[in-house]
């Protein structure tokens, strides 16, 4: 994927309303920013913000969090929440490898919404679903742990639901063909296009107690 460089992005960002610049201070205390002990959900590459808008203003009662690596895209989740007015989502710019430092013993949910596949094996250890990046998420979970996964694509899916499965978590549900077989269903930026180019979606709710 080639991502369009915004000149002046990471500035531009900085002025967001709900954009957190120094999120590792509010290690352990994201409720108290928040202001409720509502459960946070998390999604890791939330891309333009679509999905995790639309749930923090369907879902008043539920805390999100956004987290994206590059300026130029949070930008525009930045750009869009700018004129909205929400008690429940923040947005974060960061690395999801630094994930342990943001978090700890809070976290009730995780999206992984068409995460990079990393097709290449040597760079398996990448995917957000490898044993490293499941071990990472242990320490953020603040009880069970819950993973919601949809992807376009079906080698980095069947990957996800092995690695999901030898490192503990049961498979509660899981689709082919998510648009076939769900309604009214929240998508992404990417989910809109691959369903109109008549792709098939992938999906999974996991969870390990």
């Amino acid at each position: 994927m080639r991502l369009k460089n915004i000149k002046g992005a990471s500035e531009k960002i900085l002025k967001g309303k709900y954009f957190i610049n120094n999120p590792s201070e509010y290690k352990g205390k994201w409720n108290k920013l928040f202001n409720n002990s509502n459960p946070i959900y998390i999604e890791i590459g939330m891309g333009k913000g679509k999905f995790i808008i639309k749930n923090a203003i369907e879902n008043p009662n539920i805390n999100y969090i956004g987290i994206e690596m590059y300026d130029s895209v949070i930008l525009r989740a930045v750009e869009k929440t700018n004129d909205l007015e929400l008690n429940n989502l923040y947005l974060i710019r960061m690395d999801a490898r630094l994930i342990n430092d943001i978090f700890n013993k809070e976290i009730d949910l995780i999206y992984l919404n068409f995460s990079d596949p990393w097709p290449k094996e040597r760079h398996a250890k990448r995917r957000l679903t490898s044993p490293i990046f499941l071990e990472r998420y242990d320490s953020i979970f603040k009880n069970s742990k819950h993973i919601i996964m949809k992807t376009d694509n079906k080698d980095l899916f069947n990957y996800s639901v092995e690695s999901l499965k030898e490192y503990g978590y049961n498979i509660n549900d899981i689709s082919y063909d998510l648009h076939k077989d769900k309604n009214n269903i929240i998508t992404t930026e990417y989910e809109d296009k691959f369903t109109n180019m008549g792709i098939k979606i992938n999906y999974l709710d996991a969870t390990k107690e």
